[in-house]
């Protein structure tokens, strides 16, 4: 069972262009998602999934000079764009990360991938849609077989664009798990989305002396320590998909 975890960036956003080559502790954001999805032990491989628009051939040179597999594709049909890369890299898991969480688990990652191991009891599982986990740590593990059929018959724009609204709209169809923790810190934002947000993670960043090691109760730690630094974003919307 090949478990396969697609990194999907771009540098075109709305509210903070370029975020993803930001630097947090003196390295891009990237390459935080890179190393700490990597960190897990949890994968086969780590590809990343980007655009064919011109102003993404940095990031396409700066994924290869870091060694990874390169999928570029539609900007707008980001679903198309994993299949592609679910292809190219032999998955039968898809783990869905995006390039605004510096901050993903390595520990989660692993927690869920161990519950990936066959027999399976699920078509996808989610740690973002019964949220408990802080924005920032989301995490989705797709059968290809169910990516397949959301790729051949999603129809709607909005499933196009954000990979897996198709399979959680029809769950009478597929099998949705999701994983949950004891403790509530779903009100936290950890992700990279606004200047405001990137304010908050440079604190982190540089108040960590490793930050690779940084773990959900670290930075908790962090912030209970210096509550002045969630105030910085914690007016800030989160997009509606």
């Amino acid at each position: 069972m090949r478990n396969v975890c697609i990194i999907q960036a771009r540098l075109g956003s709305s509210r903070l262009p370029g975020k993803v080559l930001l630097e947090l502790a003196g390295r891009p954001a990237l390459d935080w998602v890179i190393a700490r999805a990597a960190a897990s032990n949890a994968f086969a491989e780590i590809v990343l999934a980007t655009t064919t628009d011109p102003r993404d051939d940095a990031l396409a040179t700066h994924g290869k000079g870091l060694g990874l597999r390169v999928v570029r594709g539609s900007e707008a049909d980001v679903l198309d764009r994993y299949c592609l890369a679910a292809g190219e890299s032999r998955a039968d898991v898809i783990t869905r990360v995006t390039s605004d969480c510096p901050l993903i688990e390595p520990a989660i990652l692993a927690a869920m991938a161990a519950r990936c191991c066959p027999p399976r009891d699920f078509d996808i599982i989610s740690n973002a849609v019964q949220r408990t986990f802080p924005r920032g740590l989301d995490a989705e593990m797709i059968t290809r077989a169910a990516l397949e059929a959301a790729a051949t018959e999603a129809r709607d724009p909005a499933e196009r664009e954000h990979v897996t609204v198709f399979i959680y709209r029809r769950p009478e169809r597929f099998r949705i798990a999701h994983f949950t923790q004891g403790a509530d810190h779903s009100r936290e934002r950890w992700t990279l989305d606004t200047p405001e947000d990137y304010a908050l993670l440079s604190h982190i960043f540089e108040a960590a002396s490793d930050p690779l090691a940084l773990s959900q109760e670290d930075v908790l730690a962090l912030l209970d320590a210096n509550p002045s630094w969630r105030a910085l974003n914690s007016h800030i919307e989160q997009k509606k998909s």
